[in-house]
């Protein structure tokens, strides 16, 4: 049903496009290349005038999700591609313009030198050592036949040209960023300067805000004279109303009468598990021993009080309705304590690049270990020491401690709790030999085996009917009068709103991956006040755009939020700072009905004053003043002061402050990443992502 309304809602799209490039290649066939490469078509950006192609940024975004093995949303990988490109294109224009170049030299001295190269037997002369020549030789073979391994390495190769050119540019830049010894001696002084003082305080709050009035022109004048931190990318609001596909009652009903009729079929099988394919079951064969604290609560006495062969339910199970079938009945512990020799092959997982026995070799050195713990059990610590490649228990003399039964790869779980205490034995897992013995036990108890039939829980096609018309009538309901919040009010829905999406977000709130419905937002052809139904998984939504930002400064309406406090404060301020007037602390605590406060120990470090809070700027006010001089009318955070610095303890003078210098040095040297951010902020960037990512 999604596909067929999304090829519905295109096709006129569709036809329109190609019509005009085939009108236009009837005129003249040199424009039909034109057409569809323009250079705006194929300009995906450009930094500080060189531009990025779309081939370029497609074939990066390709190789990306190569490598990560399409575990990244295709935003997401977009952002990384994006990021990626603009870091390597603003470090090599910095290098340029520093007339520095990362030459194949440089490279290749970084790529020789890597311990998994010098390290590999194919580069390597009998003797061991490397050989350059070989490994030339090499690249140069899968680089003629063009494999794919030859693709890896090429882009490894481009990985290693990237980095040396950004860790090039950052030895230049911090290699002067050192500090002087006067440096070092200012921040020891202002980090542990001491000062004792006496203020009074009124707040911001003792003045009420509908005392005072802020109009939209001071917000307006505000933005304006704070552009930088109102800038804004395109963003907009929409608001939906979400009609879920959910079985009725119905439904269930009719679920959980057919999965009754099976009970005697599974009864009577004598394949539990053919039974489950032929019959559709919507979750496969569990071969485990089940715990009754593991199974179903609602059906779990009824299963474990059953006898083997005995059908149970039908139950409902989460989004399911289950007959389960008892299949085998057994005792064993909940967890089991035992310790392990791990002998690895090649070829086994997680195996160790120094391993190199085969698994015969493997087989009969285990077997070997067994015989030897079996004459002598107290032998298994030290063998386990000298041994085992599991280094982790190894230092333990093997003892894995205690675990639980689905904590265990199969066959060593099977081995250690269907056993008994005491028993040795070697098993075969995916990492390779393991000689074991159980040390404990604990908690024998009944575990059952259990072949269950399952039927998802589903809404039955009627149902997906009523709910498909319900959001259509909805959706033809807002076409007539665009009166979107009224008309869910009246059908009593719930609008859920999701505010300020980008256009290159992802994901729209309450709904989680939604792509299509944001660059529907952002097409060229939807306004405010448009609508459109979407058919999701599992659900059908009609969204509505509230309201469009466009790139730039906010808007007075959008920042009201955040201006309004600012400006209240700023009036407030006005208004109190008269009222900290006078010759005294005393007096001015007097007239204003209020106490003279007293904070000792305070340095720029930790400015907080006793009883208020944080307040860096008076603080730093304190530090500059003099003593026992009143100061009036300090504006801070939270209110307005007056104070007065009683005290001013200066920190015992260091015979030298070189250790300060080298932490401020060093701090600055880790700034990076800043550095990278004030560069990026300098440079002239255009994206123009959104044009591949966006309807219409």
């Amino acid at each position: 049903m999604a596909v067929l309304s999304k090829i519905r809602e295109r096709s006129m799209f569709l036809i329109i496009i190609i019509g005009l490039a085939l009108f236009a290649f009837v005129l003249d066939p040199s424009t039909l290349g034109d057409f569809f490469n323009s250079s705006k078509v194929n300009e995906i950006g450009e930094i500080n005038g060189e531009s990025i192609s779309r081939e370029e940024f497609v074939q990066e975004l390709e190789n990306y999700k190569q490598q990560t093995g399409g575990q990244v949303s295709e935003m997401q990988a977009a952002k990384t591609v994006w990021d990626n490109i603009l870091r390597k294109k603003i470090y090599e224009n910095q290098l340029t313009q520093a007339g520095i170049t990362i030459g194949e030299a440089d490279i290749w001295k970084e790529i020789v030198s890597a311990p998994f190269v010098q390290s590999n037997p194919q580069y390597q002369t009998e003797s061991g050592l490397f050989d350059e020549s070989k490994f030339k030789q090499f690249l140069a073979t899968e680089k003629e036949n063009k494999t794919e391994l030859w693709a890896q390495w090429s882009g490894y190769m481009n990985q290693i040209r990237d980095n040396e050119e950004t860790n090039t540019y950052n030895n230049l830049v911090t290699a002067g960023l050192g500090a002087s010894l006067k440096e070092g001696e200012l921040e020891y002084l202002l980090d542990n300067t001491k000062l004792n003082a006496q203020f009074v305080y009124i707040p911001f709050t003792s003045i009420a805000d509908s005392i005072v009035k802020i109009k939209k022109s001071e917000v307006e004048s505000y933005i304006k004279n704070h552009k930088n931190d109102f800038k804004v990318e395109a963003s907009r609001d929409v608001s939906y109303v979400q009609f879920n596909i959910v079985a009725t009652p119905a439904d269930e009903k009719v679920i959980k009468d057919d999965v009754a009729t099976l009970i005697e079929d599974l009864k009577n099988t004598k394949d539990e598990s053919i039974f489950l394919s032929d019959n559709n079951s919507d979750t496969g064969l569990n071969e485990n021993f089940q715990f009754k604290n593991l199974v179903n609560q609602e059906a779990a006495t009824q299963i474990f009080e059953a006898n083997k062969g005995d059908v149970v339910g039908p139950y409902k199970d989460k989004d399911y309705y289950k007959i389960s079938k008892i299949t085998e009945v057994s005792k064993m512990p909940d967890s089991v304590r035992a310790s392990h020799i791990l002998i690895p092959f090649i070829g086994a997982q997680r195996v160790g690049a120094d391993v190199t026995r085969t698994e015969e070799e493997a087989k009969v050195l285990a077997d070997s270990l067994l015989s030897v713990v079996k004459r002598n059990v107290r032998k298994f610590g030290d063998l386990a020491k000298t041994f085992s490649s599991d280094l982790g228990s190894g230092a333990k003399e093997g003892d894995l401690d205690w675990f639980t039964y689905s904590r265990m790869t199969p066959f060593f779980r099977d081995f250690c709790f269907e056993g008994k205490k005491g028993d040795i034995g070697v098993v075969k897992t995916p990492f390779g030999f393991h000689v074991i013995k159980i040390d404990n036990q604990k908690n024998s108890q009944k575990v059952v085996k259990l072949a269950t039939y399952s039927r998802k829980i589903e809404a039955s096609e009627a149902t997906e009917n009523d709910v498909f018309k319900n959001a259509e009538e909805f959706a033809l309901a807002i076409s007539k009068n665009n009166k979107f919040y009224d008309l869910a009010t009246e059908k009593k829905y719930t609008p859920k709103i999701a505010v300020g999406l980008k256009v290159l977000d992802e994901n729209v709130p309450g709904l989680g991956n939604q792509r299509q419905i944001v660059s529907w937002a952002f097409g060229k052809e939807t306004n405010v006040n448009d609508f459109k139904r979407f058919d999701l998984e599992g659900s059908h939504v009609v969204a509505f755009i509230t309201s469009a930002e466009e790139k730039g400064v906010m808007s007075a309406e959008k920042a009201t939020n955040t201006v309004r406090p600012i400006l209240l404060n700023e009036k407030k301020a006005a208004l109190l700072k008269d009222k900290l007037q006078g010759a005294s602390l005393a007096d001015i605590a007097t007239a204003n009905n209020t106490n003279v406060r007293t904070s000792n120990g305070l340095t720029l470090k930790t400015p907080t004053l006793s009883g208020v809070g944080v307040e860096p700027k008076v603080v730093g006010a304190m530090y500059n003043a003099s003593l026992n001089k009143v100061v009036n009318s300090v504006i801070g955070d939270r209110g307005v002061y007056a104070f007065m610095v009683t005290k001013k303890e200066l920190p015992t003078a260091l015979p030298n402050y070189d250790a300060n210098r080298k932490r401020i040095s060093e701090s600055r040297k880790r700034l990076t990443n800043k550095m990278y951010e004030a560069i990026k902020n300098a440079s002239d960037i255009e994206d123009n992502r959104a044009m591949m990512y966006t309807a219409n």
